[in-house]
């Protein structure tokens, strides 16, 4: 499923991007299980997504816990599935099945079913066993914890060596990029950079950005160069990444290495690149280090009031997200209809 075309043309994503996703969840009816249970935001924001049929959400954790827990927020829990891994039949199974997964990483005596007790190693579990089609937490979790989680028992995708994360950021000026609406990577996860990891990202979010917004991708490996104007070894870095690229996807629209002033501003584009299809017009921006995404991210978001939706993990062999702790009810819902839509 995609959005029409006319949609990305007119504008209307900027306008409706959320709307579009829940929408999009909605006709999925996948199931996501959201391991923090007893979290006041995660139960008012699984109140809403059940409410709005936008999945099927599973709360982890102590059952007592929870009921208590949604009435001093006033959540009405009525259809709403809740497991105790403790007492769940699954628990056995699943210390078994992550045991086998840790074979001679950990310890001899270490204790499988107290770790797989924990709501977050659990709700992994879920996912990998099939009882669930992704899973949402971070509201009290650290990113570490729910990182690790999904690493140790989802693990990666074929062909893909690391994890990786992207933000999805709304421009209030439609005239910019897809409706106002562009991606960029990695601003959360992959502190050293390497040609090969940057050119998994640059894949992994072109084609997490075709599969979640619909968008059709063109790629902006950044640099402080463009096409040879600058030399060095980072510069090399992103000339190679580009190169990996382009074997690893040989229909992506791609351009690097490029200056994210020729990335982005048609007249730039033109000037700098002109035979390129993406200089320009660029709607995925890869960067060659977390430190440039990062900063990158944090002022484009305050200085130009970007809205950032994110980040979004990928390329997992499921679906797992982490929440930022000072997230609100709505980064909930939107993050759990994104964990919907990466759903294969």
């Amino acid at each position: 499923m995609k959005f029409p075309t006319e949609w990305l043309d007119t504008g209307v994503v900027h306008m409706s991007f959320i709307e579009l996703v829940r929408s999009r969840a909605r006709e999925l009816g996948r199931t996501i299980v959201f391991p923090e249970g007893s979290e006041p935001r995660t139960l008012a924001a699984v109140q809403h997504l059940s409410k709005e049929r936008i999945l099927r959400p599973i709360l982890l954790g102590d059952t007592d816990s929870i009921r208590t827990a949604a009435r001093g927020a006033g959540v009405e829990l009525e259809g709403i599935d809740i497991i105790d891994p403790r007492t769940s039949s699954h628990l056995e199974t699943f210390a078994d099945v992550y045991r086998s997964l840790r074979r001679g990483k950990d310890a001899d005596d270490t204790n499988w079913t107290e770790i797989i007790s924990d709501p977050i190693y659990f709700g992994t579990m879920m996912v990998r066993e099939g009882l669930a089609d992704g899973y949402l937490a971070g509201a009290v979790t650290t990113t570490a914890k729910t990182v690790q989680a999904g690493l140790r028992i989802l693990k990666t995708r074929p062909g893909v060596r690391r994890m990786s994360s992207l933000f999805f950021m709304i421009h209030p000026d439609e005239t910019w990029f897809d409706g106002g609406l562009f991606a960029l990577a990695d601003a959360a996860i992959n502190i050293a950079m390497d040609a090969q990891t940057m050119a998994e990202i640059a894949v992994t979010t072109a084609h997490s950005v075709r599969d979640i917004a619909g968008m059709s991708p063109r790629v902006a490996m950044l640099s402080y160069s463009t096409l040879g104007s600058g030399t060095g070894e980072r510069v090399e870095m992103v000339r190679e990444a580009t190169a990996l690229a382009r074997r690893m996807d040989p229909d992506l629209e791609i351009e690097g290495e490029i200056q994210a002033d020729a990335a982005i501003i048609p007249e730039v584009g033109r000037l700098k690149s002109p035979a390129s299809r993406v200089a320009g017009r660029a709607n995925v921006l890869i960067f060659p280090s977390i430190d440039a995404a990062n900063i990158a991210y944090k002022l484009i978001q305050r200085l130009a009031r970007v809205e950032a939706v994110g980040p979004i993990l990928q390329g997992l062999s499921k679906p797992a997200n982490d929440l930022s702790r000072g997230c609100s009810i709505d980064d909930i819902v939107n993050t759990a209809a994104i964990t919907a839509l990466q759903c294969r």
